[in-house]
Formats: structure tokens, sequence, C-alpha cells
């Protein structure tokens, strides 16, 4: 047998998930002697025998692949046999300033639980992992992923974890978390009174007690804190609202198993899939039984998760509830809380328990939210099991940072070829929430050894991340909100040619100084150029609008009906105060802080006012929300619409109008409003068509957050030739505008054209 080697070069998420045991396992079966190496860089494999050896050793690398990893580049050069005679694992190295990929914090895998029953150590014990699962980036300060660089260096092992630590056959062999009841991290519940209980059994019944007599218990997560309760105890969940002042979004629900969220929600395959998925996100699923009104008024779905935590699985066992509240640890708009001294300074006073623990968490990172439409995965929020796992673009992104947007904020560095994420920030509105995006830009900067070279950012420039990107001293780009919303999703699939990009959204400055959002563009990369868009109506009272849908509902009715709105319909505005009125009557007319907007959001709050669904709004996009919600889907009619220059709906509210004094169900009417929406996308598509040949269309921005829209658009437009793309791994949202950012910026340089 002639003896050859191969050197191989393997990128991708390959750190902290067990690829170099993975590694191993299979060069020994294949009897293959070599090494394998962790370095900053990714993992390097050196093995000799023969060629079919090899061979085969090759393909099973990516057919066997362990559930969590994910391999980005795969280079196999030619080498020289060094006449090795097993087969070792190297220790880790750092290269270079480039990085590999940092492993997301991946759910409590099964074979933990059964230890948890099984192992004398770990008996019941709620830290618990290995290398197939447990915190990864909650905990990690720097690279290359070693014990020393994570917030469990101040554990020191015990030599039955020593020994599992360095068994190369151990299922945690190099799993930095690794621990047990002898020397990882504990629990600690602090009650009302004062006292503190640190025995696990005692601290797990007491929880699961206080949360069956209907009180609130601040639980420290993966992440960062959650506040929870039963969500069949309508007043404990008002209690949590008035706590977190939060006034009518709805709560995510965590459920004991898939069988039992199952009782209690409609999902299908897909829906299953990911819900059960290593991720756990918070799924939004429809609702089959019901749970305490105050949990999510004027809604059909809720957002569901299951345990990802061993501490998760051994509540439930105590419980007799199937299913808990579990919602951010933070007051109102602040970020999650993370520091044990801060939840008993803010949460603790607030709660009847706070739950904590001893490891620190270094990375805050919320729960990720999504939903599945077309059978697709839709992310809304990317942070937990997520983030920091890059974006592979087609474009040099090194050096430039992407500052993102505003609302439900992420920032992006470009790495070589990829871009990287960042866990969702929130809205960049207050200085905690600043505080919080600051300190992340810093440790991404040092985690993944990133030098910014070229700043981008929003046009809008009262945006904080605009003026943060504005202060770092380094060339600066400003890219157009929608523009940025459609080359993220060109980014998410190797886009990079001229396209049809529809983009509906809520608000976002445009480069005719007014609010935009009901956009038809026809851009590339590079550049971006409205082609059409929805009517430009006063906004009266700027951003009030959003708080108060009914100001929108009556600026369309002025628009198209004049003063006499009012005598007209009178039927419409009961409830609404004259003098209320009156005053947004005065801000249309003078035009008096009412900047003109083609929103599609702000239509969608105008038509949800108009039907008496949402007038007053406690969250955002509440209104269109509560209006998707009670949309009767077997519609099929639409209403007329006029599609010149700009799209009107001006016959639209003609025909709704009528409908509501004729009686129709609220429900019928928004079914045909979603149609006619719907109807406007593909008759402007054929018309940019026509003109420019184009046949691939993107959709996004945060209105195709709306499943009927989406999913009713995407089947229209296929079914009218177009190729469609639409988000799924990267949010629609203003959380994927970093991404767009950040590849216009790379087109941009290549090209040239910024200084």
């Amino acid at each position: 047998m002639k003896t050859v080697a191969k050197k191989i070069k393997i990128k991708g998420l390959v750190q902290g998930v067990g690829f170099r045991p993975f590694i191993y396992r299979l060069a020994t079966g294949h009897g293959l002697a070599g090494t394998v190496e962790n370095n900053n860089t990714g993992v390097e494999i050196f093995v000799e025998s023969s060629s079919t050896a090899i061979g085969n050793f090759i393909k099973d690398i990516e057919r066997k692949l362990p559930e969590a990893a994910s391999i980005s580049k795969f280079v196999v050069d030619e080498s020289s046999p060094l006449g090795l005679k097993s087969f070792t694992i190297a220790k880790s190295r750092s290269l270079s300033d480039e990085i590999t990929e940092v492993s997301p914090d991946i759910a409590v895998c099964t074979n933990c639980l059964h230890d948890m029953k099984t192992q004398p150590r770990r008996l019941a014990y709620p830290f618990t992992n290995c290398t197939n699962c447990g915190p990864r980036f909650t905990i990690i300060r720097d690279l290359p992923y070693d014990r020393d660089k994570t917030t469990m260096s101040v554990f020191e092992m015990c030599p039955d974890c020593k020994k599992e630590y360095t068994g190369i056959l151990d299922r945690r062999f190099h799993a930095q978390p690794v621990a047990c009841a002898v020397c990882g991290p504990h629990y600690s519940l602090l009650l009302k009174d004062g006292r503190t209980v640190n025995d696990f059994s005692g601290l797990l019944n007491t929880t699961a007690q206080l949360l069956q007599d209907g009180v609130i218990v601040a639980v420290k997560g993966l992440g960062g804190y959650h506040l929870t309760c039963d969500p069949f105890n309508n007043k404990t969940v008002d209690e949590l609202r008035l706590l977190k002042g939060r006034e009518g979004k709805p709560f995510a629900l965590m459920f004991k198993d898939a069988q039992t969220a199952g009782d209690y929600l409609f999902m299908n395959t897909a829906e299953e899939q990911l819900l059960t998925s290593w991720r756990r996100p918070i799924v939004l699923l429809k609702i089959k039984k019901p749970f305490a009104p105050s949990v999510s008024t004027g809604l059909d779905t809720i957002g569901a998760m299951l345990p990802y935590m061993p501490f998760h699985h051994q509540l439930f066992e105590k419980l007799d509830l199937p299913a808990i509240v579990l919602t951010s640890g933070n007051i109102s708009d602040e970020p999650i809380i993370i520091d044990n001294s801060e939840a008993i300074k803010k949460l603790h006073p607030l709660t009847a328990a706070t739950l904590t623990y001893n490891r620190e968490i270094h990375n805050r990172t919320d729960d990720s939210v999504a939903f599945v439409a077309s059978d697709k995965v839709r992310l809304i929020r990317r942070s937990r099991s997520y983030a920091p796992s890059p974006i592979q673009l087609q474009l040099n992104a090194e050096g430039i940072f992407a500052a993102g947007a505003e609302l439900v904020n992420c920032f992006a560095i470009g790495k070589n070829d990829q871009a990287i994420l960042s866990q969702h920030i929130g809205d960049l509105q207050n200085l905690e929430t600043l505080e919080f995006y600051t300190e992340s830009v810093e440790r991404f900067r040092r985690l993944f050894r990133f030098d910014p070279q070229l700043a981008v950012a929003d046009k809008h420039p009262d945006y904080l991340s605009t003026r943060f990107a504005s202060e770092m001293g380094i060339p600066l780009l400003f890219v157009q909100h929608h523009h940025a919303h459609i080359a993220s999703c060109m980014a998410e699939y190797g886009l990079d040619e001229k396209l049809i990009g529809i983009c509906f959204d809520g608000t976002g400055l445009g480069d005719d100084g007014n609010i935009w959002g009901g956009e038809f563009l026809v851009c590339d990369l590079n550049e971006s150029r409205r082609f059409s868009h929805f009517e430009n109506i006063r906004q009266p009272g700027g951003d009030a609008v959003t708080r108060h849908p009914w100001r929108m509902m009556l600026a369309y009715l002025h628009h198209y009906f004049g003063n006499e709105v009012r005598k007209r319909f009178p039927f419409v505005f009961e409830g609404i105060p004259d003098e209320a009125m009156e005053a947004v009557l005065f801000l249309l007319n003078s035009g008096v802080n009412s900047p003109f907007t083609s929103s599609a959001g702000r239509l969608f709050d105008a038509v949800s006012a108009l039907l008496g669904i949402c007038r007053r709004s406690g969250y955002h996009a509440e209104a269109p929300m509560q209006l998707e919600a009670v949309a009767d889907s077997r519609t099929e009619a639409a209403y007329a619409f006029e599609s010149g220059k700009t799209v009107s709906f001006g016959k639209t509210f003609e025909e709704m109008l009528h409908d509501l004094q004729a009686g129709t169900s609220k429900a019928t009417i928004s079914g045909k409003f979603h149609n006619t929406v719907v109807q406007a996308v593909v008759e402007t598509a054929k018309k940019i068509r026509g003109q420019t040949g184009l046949q691939k269309v993107v959709l996004s921005g945060g209105s195709f957050q709306n499943r009927i829209l989406l999913e009713r658009s995407e089947l229209k437009l296929k079914s009218a030739g177009f190729t469609v793309y639409s988000q799924s791994g990267i949010p629609s949202n203003d959380g994927g505008i970093a991404l767009g950012q950040l590849a216009v910026a790379a087109k941009k340089r290549e090209l040239g054209l910024p200084d």
C-alpha cells in the first residue's frame, strides 16, 4: 500500500461543537495517522494513509458532521508523509489576526439530561454539559475557545472532570464549560425575607411552589435574567406588565415539551422542527387553547419555546404547570440584565424571589424569535443560539463596521469575506442600550481581532448608531435605509446584480427628505433608484402616530375626502374626542410637524384604526399585528387602487368605508385589504419588469413579517414568472439593516467609490 498525505484546512463553526473529537474518532476509524488542531483560523488536519482511506475519511467529514457544526471553507492540499504511527489532537494555537467562528450557545443535549439522572457526580446537577451542548458565546472572552478564555476559568476542574476533559474519546473532551457538583458553578435562591437557599433540591422545590402560588420570580438564564410566572393567572400576568412597564406586547411562554406545546398551540412539521431544534428559539405559533387574556391581547399567536438549560427541564419536573411565562429580565426598554448585583438591586425588590448562579455571563443575549412562512424559517430577532455565526459574502468586507439602524439594532463587522452580526441589541433610544451597544462593539473588536477602517451608517443624522459611527474617526459612508434592507436580503443569498427591490416598513429617511416605507426600487449593491412608492400622506405629530394609529386613519381620510370627512363618515370617529381631532386636523391643514410618509406600516396602522381594531398602540407594530390577526385568510377578493407614478389607495378607502357601512365583517375587510396590497406588489413589479426586463424580486422590510403579506406576495409573484427572494436567516426588520450596510460598503469600496 502506497502511503500518501493530505493537509486539510476547515473554516466554519468548528470550535466548541466537539469537532476535534469527531475528527479523531473518524480518523482512527479509518486507520489514519496524523494530527488535528484548533487555531484561530479554524481547524487544521494532517493525515497519512492510503489514498482510498483518506478519500473515505474526507467524504465522512461532511456526511457525519456534528449537529451544531457547519463548514464554510474546506481546502485539501497534497503533503508529504511523516511516518506517523497514530492520530493525535494537538494543542490550540493562535496564528494571526484571522479568526474562526465562535459557536453560539447550544441547548442541553439528551445525553447530558441522561447523565443528570445516572452519573453520581452529576445527579440533578444543573450545569451539566458536553462538547455537543451548553454555553458558548455567552461565556467566551477571547479566542481560541479554551477554558482560560471563558468565564469558567475561575472554576478549577476536579480530577474526574479533568480526566473527562483530557480523554480523547470522552464526550467531554475539551468541553470548556465542563463541570460537576464537586467543582462547578451553583445556584442560589434569594427570598423576599432575606433568606438565601443554597441547597439545590430545596431551591428548586421552592421556585416551583412560588410560581404555582401566583408570584413572579427572577431567574438567571443563559444570556441574561428572565422574569417568570404562571401564564394562566391573569392577575399575576397583569402584575408582570406593571413591573416591566410593558403595556400590551405579548409575553413568550416556555412549555414543558413539544407534546405539551401541541396541546395548546397549532404547529405544522416545519414549526415543530424549529421549536425542537438545538437552537431553541421562540417560535410564533397560533393559539389553540387559551391562556390568561393578558398574555397575548388581541393576537391569535403566541411566542413559544422549549427548555434549553438543564434547570428548565428540572423545574418542569417539579411544576404542575404545563408552561410558564419567560420574558426578558429588564425594566421597560433597558437591555436584559446579566449582572447578579444589578439583578438583586433592580429586580429583587419587585419580585418574590431571585434565582441566581455564580458563573458570569460575559456576552448578554436575548432569546431569538422566529416564525415559519412558506415552509421557511424567518428570523425576527437573531440572538441566542444564532449570534455570532457569520454570513458568507461574495465580497471582501475586511475592516468595515456597519452601525445598523435605531430600532431592534444589530451592528456588523467585516472579516475577510464574512459579515459577523452582533446579537440583538435593542432600540437605541436610551443611555442604557447605547452603553450595551458601545460595550458590545468593543468586545467584538477584541474577540474577532477587528481593526475598523471604514464605517457605514444610516442616512438619518439623529440615529444614535449613526452618531456612534461618525465619532469613530475613520472614513464614513451613508446608505439609505431601504437600499440597506434590500441589500441585506441580497447578501443573505449572495446576489450581486441589478434587480427589483420591494421594501415595506414603518420608517426610514428617504433621499428626498421624506419618510419612506412603501418602496419599489431598482437597485444593485452599489446604487438604488426609486421606481415607485406608496402615495405620500402627512404624518400628523411625527412619531406620535405610532402610538395613536387613529391619527394616520384621519390623515388618510383627510387626504382623500378633505375636511368634510367627519360629517360624511361620523361612525368612523366614535370615541375620539373632538378636541383631539381638531388638533390633528390643524396639523394636517397647516403641515406643522406633519412630514410626508409613504410608509406601509403607517398604511396598516390607518386601516387597523379604521376597522376599530387598534386605535391606541401599546407597543411597536401592534396595530398591523392585530389587523393581520383578524384577517380572514380565505378571502380572495381585493379592493381597487390606482397605480401610476405612485400607488394610491383612495379607492381602497372608499370601498372599505362602503363595506363598513354595509356591515361587512372586520375579518373580511382585513382579508380584502391584505389582498389589495399584494395585488399592488405584483402589478408594480410587472410594470418594472416591462420597463427594465428584470425578473428577480427581493422582498424586505419589517412589514414582510406579516405572514399573509409575505406568503401571498411570494406566491403571486412566482405565479407571474418572477424569481423571488425573501429573508430567512436574517431578520427582514431593522435587525438586518447592518448586513445590508456592510454589503453596500464592501461593493462601493471594491468599485473604488469611497475615499
